[in-house]
């Protein structure tokens, strides 16, 4: 059986202790739920309306490290940018500007490609539509929510993704969330990757139909779920699947991992079903020519029935999209709600989604896409083989531009974050619930517009605190490893 991505790859010692911190943790916690003010009360004869387990940890756990999130930018997200620091004088429950600012190392936004500029040929093409069409359409796409601008986006994407046609959304959360139910129904079967991002969880959800989940990238669990699904039909009735509709990522955002998919295409084509990939980090991100998932595995293209990504990362925009078959997105362009009821694509953005897409294609005359995506290639394989040769304990595969460390104890995450804040190095760090419980991460994004001495410099300041903070796992991992194999060498004969 492969290793569970919620198992922890720790010496006994480290799980116990872990353990151990959150018992105290929440102990402290419910002591001050006791004796403490709440933030919440329930009137008299009233069910209560959200005090839940979900409730608790925000009010008390995460209340205690929340200046470690949201923290105000004072500048655009480029390879630097500027960061506010706050201070509390409540515990965590409001927060007010202390007048300091850092000029931070920015490893914390999806500026992929670097497209995030305060200059240049992209921004300026977006000023002039600016002025030309102004900054909202004000209205959804099926009524006056459609201009040129969007048709030539969907034009651009379809053709760079080597798909028939392409449907814009003005979010990419609500592209999956609103999405999937206009595709499955009740009678039909969903197959999900269990670490499959919030929206697409939420759009399996909402769609009614029955969900399964498989193993994290076992392409095996799959196809046992996949071919016992078909054997065993529908629940009660035995009846055949309405549809089976796979669901995955293209790159894994809490880990760094890229999906199997000539793996789950052979899957998908042998046992005739519909495959979703979402491609919302891999888009721009991997891949020869910066196509994503289907680019970086070889796979055609037309072998995905529903690809999936957004404009956020990559493209420096916002919203998402949907390629497929012109049946497929004709279909969606009168079912999908967030097509039908939510305001469209500023054009400004849509503009700056053409821009991009010009670049990366090579549309523009010049050889400046492919240095970007060679650039972010080997920065962040860069950046991850100086993170394991430090003795840290990396997840993800290479060539992604998502990289994690594993922190596990709840202290460490606050610990490192402000500590790197002060040394100005803006860093995202992931807990639990976004992380199953002992999974607690830093998670580092590389961007094209970082150099390599920036990255260097990164990579010591991180090292040194690794050090005093002792979360160098990957040294303990490989001692590990040694001690087990010197057991199991055969002794030598005399």
């Amino acid at each position: 059986m492969p290793k569970s991505r919620e198992d922890p790859d720790l010496p006994w010692y480290h799980v116990f202790l872990v353990y151990i911190s959150y018992i105290v943790l929440l102990g402290a916690s419910y002591i001050q739920e006791i004796f403490g003010k709440t933030t919440f009360t329930t009137e008299k004869g009233y069910a209560p309306l959200f005090r839940n387990w979900e409730s608790f940890w925000t009010r008390h756990p995460y209340k205690r490290i929340s200046d470690c999130w949201n923290r105000p930018v004072a500048s655009h997200p480029g390879s630097r940018f500027i960061v506010k620091d706050r201070v509390t004088h409540d515990g965590g429950e409001t927060y007010e500007d202390n007048g300091i600012t850092y000029n931070c190392l920015n490893l914390s936004s999806y500026n992929y490609l670097g497209f995030s500029e305060k200059s240049g040929p992209c921004l300026e093409s977006v000023q002039e539509v600016l002025r030309k069409y102004g900054i909202s359409t004000t209205s959804y796409r099926s009524e006056i929510g459609t201009t040129v601008l969007h048709k030539e986006v969907e034009k651009k994407t379809a053709r760079y993704l080597g798909k028939e046609d392409c449907i814009i959304f003005g979010m990419g959360f609500a592209t999956n969330a609103c999405t999937i139910p206009a595709l499955v129904s009740k009678g039909c079967l969903i197959i999900s990757d269990s670490l499959n991002h919030a929206s697409l969880v939420a759009g399996c959800r909402a769609s009614g139909a029955k969900i399964k989940v498989f193993e994290h990238n076992d392409v095996e669990q799959l196809e046992k779920t996949v071919r016992g699904a078909i054997i065993d039909g529908q629940p009660r009735t035995h009846r055949p699947w309405k549809k089976i509709l796979i669901v995955v990522e293209g790159i894994y955002s809490m880990e760094g991992e890229i999906c199997k998919l000539r793996e789950i295409v052979a899957i998908k084509k042998k046992y005739k079903c519909y495959l979703w990939v979402d491609e919302a980090h891999s888009i721009g991100a991997i891949g020869p020519t910066g196509r994503g998932v289907t680019d970086y595995c070889g796979v055609d293209p037309n072998d995905v029935d529903v690809l999936m990504g957004t404009y956020t990362k990559s493209f420096a925009a916002v919203g998402g999209y949907i390629t497929g078959k012109k049946e497929l997105i004709s279909h969606l362009r009168n079912s999908s709600f967030s097509a039908m009821y939510s305001t469209s694509m500023s054009p400004g953005c849509c503009q700056q989604i053409i821009a991009a897409i010009e670049v990366m294609s090579g549309e523009d005359g010049t050889n400046k896409g492919m240095e970007k995506i060679k650039s972010l290639r080997d920065n962040s394989n860069f950046f991850r083989q100086g993170l394991i040769d430090r003795g840290f304990q990396v997840y993800g595969d290479d060539d992604s531009p998502v990289i994690p460390i594993m922190l596990y104890y709840p202290a460490k995450i606050a610990c490192l974050t402000r500590k790197l804040l002060k040394r100005n190095i803006a860093i995202v760090v992931v807990g639990f619930p976004a992380t199953p419980l002992l999974m607690a991460r830093a998670r580092f994004c590389i961007s094209a517009a970082h150099t390599k001495e920036d990255l260097e410099w990164a990579l010591n300041e991180i090292s040194d605190l690794g050090d005093s903070l002792l979360v160098k796992y990957g040294n303990e991992r490989t001692e590990e490893k040694e001690k087990r194999l010197q057991r199991q060498k055969p002794k030598r004969k005399e």
